[in-house]
């Protein structure tokens, strides 16, 4: 079989390791693979690949019509493989990073072309301006016309989700379940020495596994590091790439030296640790993301024995969980007084954000929708602390800092004990070895790709693109950290 892996690019990033997984699971069974992308890759991978400046980000792509860019990649593709690819394994095409790839992409499936679209990540959850700019440039506004290019529908198209919530979701949105596959990420961090590494420089040490973007929730991190035991040390293992990121991050980094918190920033570096020695040498992993596309946090620390706790994300973990995975500590929710922060707030920041949010998205809340927002948001007369945006989150720590017996009118109020973590290291090991291994992907990847190529060409119609807006857009979901 003859397979064209596409996408934007092979850089650093969560998309980039998974193709770079991919394309070694499948060679190891005989499957001949070729990754396609917009310019030389910056990883090592383990496959052959081939350039099509067409793929870049919109910013970046040179001019080039749909019809070119097909062309280009049919070329490449044939090239590289020895022949036209039985099919396309495509990630990430209605993201809004190109405005030009899913036309490309509906003209290859009214030729014929058998597609597997795999969605990481979608521009209607929490992605308004590239879904602002699909929308505007590519369908004249018009929701129904940019459903029909991203999200094309026929017997020969297939689409491939990492979670049980974006399984349901396109399945709401018109798509059969026949056409429609879970292929959840494998977990790989390469050859790993059994025992522990020492570390004498280093104390209790509980680490944040992460790219410190804004939706890793990195306020509630910083909580956490004041109601921790004198001895702790938290650290986060890299900062953002993203400009636009930097501000909200560089003033968190300001609060925690301003407060003196036992946080350390960016401790992935050429000159200090590696990511994976940093997950062995800690004591915890801690993950306090409101959203996540897969969830690694929740998997890689258990493969080196690192225990892990925070905030649970029932969207992601429940299939974690079905799979037998255990989550020694977690919650759902950090609840916080209200009157610590004044009702009126948080209601004019909710009733703010909704109207933000919905607006990015060309939408106007109804009347029931803020109330909707607000049963979500608060409970007993206690707020959801990963609800709130950055001034309001900062509030509660400097409180916290001024009156640290305050802490146990939160819940939960304290940190569980590392040894009670540490009980189902030997079974969530276990899980991961027999079933999210590379062998297992590579098996599973290939039974649908056995699917797709054997499928019947049909005439293409589309999904309702506005039913996925309608499901990430729900009021019950909206945090301040996913809002501009």
């Amino acid at each position: 079989m003859r397979v064209a892996i596409v996408h934007y690019h092979l850089q650093n990033g969560g998309v980039t390791r998974i193709i770079c997984h991919l394309q070694k699971a499948l060679g190891d069974r005989g499957l001949k693979t070729v990754a396609l992308t917009g310019k030389p890759p910056a990883v090592q991978v383990h496959g052959p690949w081939r350039v099509v400046p067409g793929l870049q980000y919109e910013a970046d792509r040179p001019a080039i019509t749909a019809v070119e860019l097909a062309a280009q990649m049919r070329a490449e593709a044939s090239a590289a493989l020895g022949g036209p690819p039985d099919l396309w394994h495509v990630h990430n095409h209605s993201l809004g990073k190109s405005l030009v790839l899913p036309v490309a992409l509906r003209q290859l499936a009214e030729e014929g072309e058998h597609l597997l679209l795999q969605i990481h990540d979608f521009a209607e959850d929490g992605r308004p301006a590239n879904y602002q700019a699909m929308r505007a440039r590519m369908a004249a506004s018009r929701g129904t016309s940019l459903s029909r290019l991203l999200y094309p529908q026929a017997g020969h198209l297939h689409y491939a989700v990492l979670n049980s919530r974006d399984y349901r979701y396109l399945r709401d949105a018109g798509l059969d379940a026949e056409h429609l596959h879970s292929l959840p990420n494998p977990v790989e961090l390469g050859q790993i020495d059994e025992d522990k590494p020492t570390r004498a420089e280093l104390p209790s040490l509980w680490l944040y596994p992460t790219r410190a973007i804004r939706r890793k929730n990195l306020g509630e991190f910083l909580l956490w590091s004041i109601l921790a035991p004198e001895d702790a040390l938290f650290a986060v293992t890299s900062g953002p790439e993203n400009p636009l990121e930097q501000p909200r991050y560089q003033r968190w980094k300001r609060v925690a030296t301003e407060l003196a918190l036992p946080v350390h920033f960016e401790m992935v570096r050429p000159d200090r640790y590696s990511f994976v020695e940093l997950l062995r040498l800690a004591d915890v992993a801690v993950t306090t993301s409101v959203a996540e596309g897969f969830g690694m946090a929740f998997l890689e620390p258990w493969t080196v024995n690192t225990p892990v706790c925070g905030r649970d994300l029932p969207e992601i973990t429940t299939g974690f969980a079905l799979e037998g995975l255990v989550q020694p500590w977690g919650y759902r929710r950090l609840e916080v007084p209200m009157d610590w922060l004044g009702r009126e707030r948080v209601v004019q920041a909710a009733a703010d954000g909704l109207q933000r949010n919905w607006a990015a998205y060309g939408r106007c809340p109804s009347g029931g929708d803020l109330q909707r927002v607000l049963e979500a948001w608060i409970l007993e007369d206690r707020v959801d602390f990963g609800r709130l945006d950055e001034p309001l989150q900062e509030a509660v720590l400097r409180r916290l800092v001024r009156s640290r017996a305050q802490a146990a009118l939160l819940d939960p109020a304290s940190l569980p004990a590392t040894d009670a973590l540490r009980l189902p290291l030997a079974r969530n090991r276990h899980v991961l070895q027999s079933r999210y291994t590379l062998g297992r992907y590579g098996e599973a990847v290939e039974a649908v790709y056995r699917q797709v190529a054997d499928s019947t060409v049909t005439p293409l119609d589309n999904l309702d693109g506005e039913v996925l807006l309608d499901h990430f857009l729900a009021p019950e979901r909206l945090a301040l950290l996913r809002v501009d």
